[in-house]
């Protein structure tokens, strides 16, 4: 099973339909959202800020959420992805 955390924020509107998408798909996953804890964005800003992924939402002065991490970086996406890439 993939480990699948799913990095967000409230005052994105964004978020909450990639959260409904995953849902409704059956799809496990750890929501953090980037807004309401300290901690859990200081992780998104790590991994924000190493890896090659981020570096056009960056340049366009996006922040890069929603992010779905799959199995702790094996693969980052910004959009719905596929179902088959998360089973």
């Amino acid at each position: 099973m993939k480990k699948i955390i799913v990095f967000g924020s409230k005052h994105c509107p964004d978020c909450q339909p990639m959260q409904d998408y995953l849902k409704e798909n059956n799809i496990d996953f750890i929501y953090l959202d980037i807004t309401e804890n300290m901690f859990y964005l200081k992780t998104f800003l790590k991994l924000r800020d190493t890896r090659e992924e981020f570096s056009e939402i960056k340049a366009k002065g996006l922040v890069g959420i929603p992010c779905v991490n799959i199995n702790d970086g094996e693969a980052l996406y910004f959009e719905k992805p596929s179902i088959e890439s998360l089973v």
